[in-house]
C-alpha cells in the first residue's frame, strides 16, 4: 500500500477540512447546480424515475510534488450529491496511470470523514480483448478499480506521481476525472453492519445476506423489453422475471444437462455426466440491473474451456445485504464510466457465498465477458467481491467458487482439475495468437501480469480445483 500524502499537503487539507461542507444549494425541486469552482460535470445518466446516477468531476492541479516537480492533481474537500462507489477515469484506455490515487470521503449518516484510502490503479487488465468490437467501440476509457465507500456526501482526492527521478516521471493521462457512482436503492438494501469489515473475512456472517428467491430486491414491477430479453436468456432454467435461479440436486442437474446440451454431448458424456449440482444464482433482475444501460445484444463465444477467478479490488467494508448495491455500482461504473457494453464479469460472489449473474446473455451459455484481457474467448470470469491481497477470502466465498465452477465447467465437459489450451487475444504476458496451456481454473494473474485475484485468494485456487472436481463426481 502506498504511503500517506506528504505532510505539506496534509497541513493544507487540515485547514480546509476544519470548515463545514454545505451541500449545493437547491432551488425548489431543481437539481443542485454545479459550481464554477468545482468545474463539476454532473452526469446523471438515468431518467429521473430510475435509481442510480454518476457525477463526473474533472481533476485539477493542486500543488507540485517536491521530489519530481510534477503536478499533484485532485479535488479539495467538497460536498457532493450522495454516492457510494468511486473511481478515477481518463481518456485513453491504452495509457497507464503511474500515480498513486488516494481518497477520503464523508459519511452521509454521521458527517465524519474517513481516513485516506488507496485506490487500485492497475485495472486495464480487466477489459475486453484488444481489437475486439467492444475494445474498439470508441467509448472505452482508462480507469482505476472502483472503490466502495458506503453512502457518502463529501469527497477529497489526490493523484500523485510515483517516486522517481525528478523530471523523469511518466506523463499523466489526459482527461482525469473522478467518477462518483450512486448505485440506487432497492427495497431490501440495508445499512446493517453485521458482516462489515471488522478485520477478517475468514468466516463471514450470512445473517445480513440478501433474502432468497423472489424477495431479493423486491422486484415485482413490469419488465421493460431489455429486462425481458435478459431474463429470457435464462429460459429453460427458471421462469421469466425470476429474481433467483434455484439450486438443484445432482440428479436433476444431470437431467438438465442432457436437455440443455442435447445433440452436443458425445456418447460417453451421455452415459456419464461429470457436473456439479447447480448452485442458486441471483439473476440480474434479482440484484436490480437497469437493463437500459447495457448494449442490447448479447456477445457469445464458442464454449467455456476455463474459468478465470478475480477479485474486484473494491475493498472489504461491505455487508452481504449491500452486495446487490455494489454490483449495481460496478455495472454502472463499467458501462457509463469505462464505456464497456455491460458489466465485465460473468459471475460475482459475495463474502457470504452468494452467487450473482453478471454479464447478460444466460448463465448456462458461453457469454463473452470483459474480465481477462487476452483471454475472454472460450472462458468465464468469476469475481469475488472484495480485496484479497492481504486478507483471506471467507470459506463460504471459496466454496461458492468451487460449486459454481463445478457446474459451469461441467456444462461444457471440462474437468476443473485438469489443464487446457487457450489462444491469447493479446496481452502483456502472451502475444496475440499464442497458444497457452493453463489450468482449467486459473487466476487472472495466470493470463496477465497483474496482482489479481490477490495473493490470499490465489492461494485458494488449488483447493478450489480439487473441490470442484469432487463436486463433479471425479
Amino acid at each position: 500500500m502506498r504511503g500517506i500524502l506528504a505532510s505539506s499537503i496534509g497541513v493544507t487539507c487540515a485547514a480546509a477540512l476544519a470548515l463545514p461542507l454545505a451541500p449545493p444549494a437547491v432551488a425548489g425541486s431543481a437539481r443542485p447546480a454545479p459550481t464554477a469552482e468545482a468545474a463539476t460535470r454532473a452526469a446523471v445518466t438515468n431518467p429521473s424515475d430510475v435509481p442510480g446516477s454518476t457525477q463526473s468531476l474533472p481533476l485539477r492541479p493542486l500543488t507540485h510534488d517536491r521530489a519530481s516537480g510534477a503536478a499533484v492533481l485532485g479535488l479539495a474537500p467538497r460536498a457532493v450529491r450522495h454516492f457510494s462507489l468511486l473511481g478515477v477515469v481518463w481518456d485513453d484506455p491504452a495509457a497507464r496511470l503511474h500515480h498513486s490515487v488516494q481518497v477520503r470521503t464523508r459519511a452521509a449518516a454521521t458527517g465524519g470523514w474517513s481516513a485516506w484510502q488507496d485506490v487500485e490503479t492497475h485495472y486495464s487488465d480487466h477489459a475486453a480483448d484488444p481489437g475486439s468490437a467492444e475494445a474498439d467501440s470508441g467509448r472505452v476509457r482508462g480507469a482505476t478499480a472502483p472503490l466502495w465507500v458506503g453512502e457518502s456526501d463529501g469527497v477529497e482526492v489526490r493523484v500523485r506521481p510515483e517516486p522517481g527521478e525528478p523530471g523523469d516521471g511518466p506523463a499523466t493521462p489526459s482527461g482525469l476525472r473522478l467518477e462518483l457512482v450512486d448505485p440506487g436503492e432497492a427495497d431490501t438494501d440495508t445499512d446493517t453492519e453485521t458482516d462489515a469489515d471488522t478485520g477478517s473475512d475468514e468466516e463471514a456472517d450470512d445473517s445480513a445476506a440478501a433474502p432468497p428467491g423472489d424477495a431479493v430486491e423486491g422486484r415485482t414491477g413490469p419488465m421493460t423489453a431489455e429486462a425481458t430479453a435478459a431474463s429470457a436468456a435464462n429460459a429453460g432454467l427458471v421462469r421469466l422475471g425470476a429474481t433467483e435461479i434455484p439450486e438443484l440436486d445432482g440428479e436433476r442437474t444431470r437431467q438438465e444437462l442432457l436437455t440443455l446440451r442435447k445433440g452436443e454431448l458425445t456418447g460417453e458424456q451421455q452415459a456419464k455426466q461429470y457436473i456439479g449440482p447447480r448452485p442458486a444464482i441471483v439473476t440480474r433482475r434479482g440484484w436490480g440491473a437497469d437493463e437500459s444501460l447495457r448494449d442490447k445484444s448479447f456477445p457469445y463465444t464458442g464454449k467455456v474451456k476455463a474459468a478465470f477467478v478475480h477479485h474486484t479490488a473494491s475493498g472489504n467494508n461491505y455487508t452481504c445485504a449491500q452486495a446487490p448495491s455494489l454490483i449495481r455500482g460496478f455495472y454502472r461504473y463499467h458501462v457509463k464510466s469505462l464505456g464497456w457494453r455491460d458489466i465485465g464479469y460473468n459471475f460475482l460472489v459475495d463474502k457470504c457465498g452468494r452467487i450473482y449473474e453478471g454479464r447478460a446473455g444466460g448463465v448456462a451459455k458461453a457469454v463473452k465477458g470483459a474480465h481477462t484481457m487476452g483471454f475472454n474467448s472460450n472462458t468465464t470470469g468469476i469475481a469475488v467481491i472484495g480485496s484479497y491481497g492481504s486478507k483471506k477470502p471467507s470459506s463460504k466465498a471459496v466454496k461458492a467458487v468451487s460449486r459454481l465452477t463445478a457446474w459451469k465447467l461441467g456444462l461444457h465437459g471440462m474437468n476443473p482439475g485438469s489443464k487446457t489450451y487457450l489462444t491469447s487475444g493479446g496481452g502483456n504476458l502472451y502475444g496475440k495468437g499464442k497458444k497457452v496451456r493453463m489450468n482449467v481454473i486459473s487466476g487472472h494473474r495466470d493470463g496477465f501480469n497483474t496482482s489479481c485475484p490477490g495473493g490470499k485468494l490465489y492461494s485458494k485456487l488449488k483447493s478450489v480445483r480439487s473441490t470442484a472436481a469432487r463436486y463433479q463426481g471425479r
